[in-house]
């Protein structure tokens, strides 16, 4: 074991493959691809997360679109190496054991990176304490709070305990890592036998603390009251977060994680700005997210890739050179993408569509300010569209969080609009969104519909899945696609550059404005100047597949946050 390495990496969840459901979308999939590009450029990181035996949890949909859950169980030792050393982490007065698993990332040239998972379902435990690695945001506030402390606490002392004594930076991917910075903290104190902080031992945490936050969106801020804060933390440690000015009202993870991190950045430019107004007086840089070319390239086009571009799974932005693709391999390789796309809808829905049919697809997680209802706004408007311009299908998936109900009523108003599309256009929504159903979606649909309310969307990543697959988009100016976005050459945009709901125009003129798109631009070019579409879709490779890489990403965090 390499115990030399100088970052740690934490993150609540970490997506790395469907078949170990440790995650739940967007943040955990990042993650996963910011470790393999980490290891593709032989970075000196340690990883740690929590293990979530029962995953997120397994979505079961009945006709009228009703979510129902089960826990999505896994044989952990199937993939992961029990550690031969336990630590400890103290809740509500009472010691709770903690046993690490690994798993080692591989990057292109052989570098590993060490994943660590947290566990603390050991016999040694209660039977609640036992549970708190079960369920991936699951369980009420309690149940989070005691989470976070085994990740943040937890993942610091597992790390001493495995002798990483060298380690100079702890990135926080989100606010739920944020108590690791009170452990670092109470470190400094304890070997001195001190209770209170010295100015010396805030400014020496700092600088070795880095926070990226992820969303604009209040309830995506861990906040905990004080008194449940007190009743669960060590006494130690709430008169330390006192004695900083991280314990007012109550803990908030973010407000934690901003005190005492020097480096903190955004996931896009605008999230960035959106952050510094949030945040006022913080400094808050950004870095805007990229996805693993590797990953998520289908099958078809890696082949293509290989032929034009031999070296894109090394470096990521010879992507730029897919202009030199030929029209007749590129469209190939994307309706074969297309056909095992369609096949897999057929296969578990018993709808079967039609390849030579323009596909539009939305797969995003179930939140309200994703708006997946917004495209099916008029019904027979989309009708009038496929009379005028030609025939479309659709494609959707997305979890909605058991508690969201407001997220549950869109998903059944997706399955009535499904209903009443019928029959001139048909349209399914596959279950159990994972990272296999989104690299099918993500390389067999030919456009990818994003209708988030600005300025809700931090960064993004499924549409730069799909620019990688020669995929354009039509997305709301938000997040990623503002830098992402030339008109008519990447893809498409809804609306304007302007914060506020739909750039400040109202539900039903942003839903005219996908229409009109589809109808009047990305429709009569599919179907009537084809060669024009080959166009688009290698821009989406050659411009946005070529930057919008964690191969990218990863290089920026490197050199602004890691080892500056």
């Amino acid at each position: 074991m390499d115990t030399s390495r100088r970052i740690a990496y934490f993150c609540m969840e970490v997506g790395y493959q469907a078949t170990m459901p440790t995650y739940t979308g967007g943040l955990g999939i990042l993650a996963g691809d910011t470790l393999r590009s980490a290891a593709d450029l032989r970075l000196p990181v340690v990883a740690v997360t929590l293990l979530h035996r029962r995953g997120y949890f397994r979505q079961i949909l009945d006709a009228a679109g009703s979510q129902a859950e089960e826990p999505e169980r896994w044989n952990v030792s199937d993939f992961l190496k029990e550690l031969p050393v336990r630590t400890s982490v103290t809740l509500e007065g009472r010691t709770v054991h903690v046993r690490g698993w690994q798993f080692d990332v591989l990057g292109a040239t052989g570098h590993r990176i060490p994943l660590y998972f947290l566990d603390t379902a050991l016999d040694a435990n209660s039977e609640f304490d036992r549970t708190l690695t079960d369920h991936l945001y699951g369980g009420d506030a309690h149940y989070r709070l005691c989470q976070e402390v085994v990740l943040g606490i937890g993942g610091v002392r597992l790390l001493r305990a495995l002798g990483y004594k060298s380690l100079e930076k702890f990135h926080m991917n989100e606010g739920h890592a944020a108590l690791l910075a009170a452990e670092l903290l109470d470190e400094r104190t304890r070997v001195e036998g001190r209770h209170d902080p010295r100015p010396e031992d805030v400014e020496a945490v700092m600088r070795q603390c880095i926070f990226t936050t992820h969303t604009p969106v209040p309830a995506g801020h861990d906040e905990f009251p004080a008194a449940q804060a007190t009743a669960v933390l060590e006494p130690r440690l709430v008169n330390l977060l006192t004695k900083v000015g991280c314990y007012d009202t109550g803990l908030n993870m973010t407000h934690l994680a901003l005190k005492l991190s020097a480096l903190v950045n955004g996931v896009s430019r605008r999230h960035g700005e959106v952050s510094r107004r949030m945040f006022s007086g913080q400094t808050v840089d950004s870095i805007t997210n990229g996805v693993h070319a590797r990953t998520w390239v289908s099958p078809e086009l890696a082949r293509i890739f290989d032929k034009y571009l031999p070296l894109w799974r090394e470096e990521t932005f010879t992507l730029r050179q897919a202009m030199r693709v030929p029209n007749h391999e590129l469209w190939a390789a994307h309706v074969q993408a297309k056909i095992r796309l369609l096949d897999y809808v057929s296969r578990t829905t018993g709808i079967v569509m039609d390849p030579e049919v323009f596909t539009i697809g939305f797969a995003r997680r179930m939140a309200a300010y994703k708006r997946a209802d917004l495209f099916l706004h008029d019904i027979e408007r989309i009708k009038q569209i496929q009379s005028a311009a030609g025939p479309i299908q659709i494609v959707y998936a997305g979890k909605a969080h058991p508690r969201d109900t407001g997220a549950k009523e869109i998903i059944k108003k997706v399955f009535a609009a499904r209903q009443a599309l019928l029959p001139e256009i048909k349209m399914t929504f596959l279950t159990n969104y994972d990272m296999q159903v989104g690299a099918l979606m993500t390389s067999g649909v030919d456009v990818w519909l994003n209708t988030p309310e600005p300025p809700m969307e931090a960064s993004g990543t499924s549409g730069m899945k799909a620019a990688m697959n020669g995929v354009p988009s039509l997305s709301i100016l938000d997040g990623w696609w503002i830098e992402g976005c030339i008109e008519n050459v990447t893809g498409w945009s809804i609306g304007r550059d302007r914060e506020g709901p739909d750039g400040g125009v109202d539900r039903a003129r942003a839903a005219e404005m996908i229409y009109d798109k589809l109808e009047h631009v990305i429709l009569p070019m599919y179907y009537h100047d084809r060669d024009r579409y080959f166009d688009i879709m290698r821009h989406a490779i050659a411009i946005n597949g070529a930057y919008f890489s964690t191969q990218r990403m990863v290089h920026q965090y490197a050199v602004k946050m890691y080892f500056r």
